[in-house]
């Protein structure tokens, strides 16, 4: 996505993107894990954009367990392939790091801080 507008010298995004949050999951307290995601979340969306949180597999995995690790890794690998960047959390993850790698491969934007994101603004109307 090639930037079409600058704000001062801020990148104004042409359309909304698609973000895919990376961060622990099994590491630490899962539960604080899935809150600083959904956080993340929140305030990308905040931000004009579309989150993708797959630390919210986690309710599914509530109700219907899926012990098999790689049920997990391909599900999340095939949603990151549609989005347009990645946010890396803070925190160890091998999975989060193997999520950064691939969206690299694809060459999506890669970001490690929720307010390097930039905002969308909608297209201004003419009068």
């Amino acid at each position: 996505m090639a930037p079409t507008e600058y704000v001062g010298r801020a990148w104004i995004p042409p359309e909304r993107m698609r973000i895919y949050v990376a961060g622990p999951y099994t590491r630490g307290d899962q539960a604080q894990n899935v809150r600083n995601a959904i956080y993340a979340g929140n305030f990308i969306a905040g931000l004009g954009h579309y989150p993708f949180i797959p630390h919210l597999s986690h309710f599914w995995h509530m109700l219907t367990p899926h012990d098999e690790i790689d049920f997990w890794y391909d599900q999340d690998m095939q949603w990151l392939r549609l989005c347009h960047a990645i946010l890396r959390l803070d925190g160890e993850s091998h999975g989060a790091d193997e999520e950064v790698r691939t969206a690299r491969e694809l060459g999506l934007a890669v970001y490690t801080n929720v307010f390097d994101i930039p905002r969308f603004l909608p297209a201004r109307r003419e009068l």
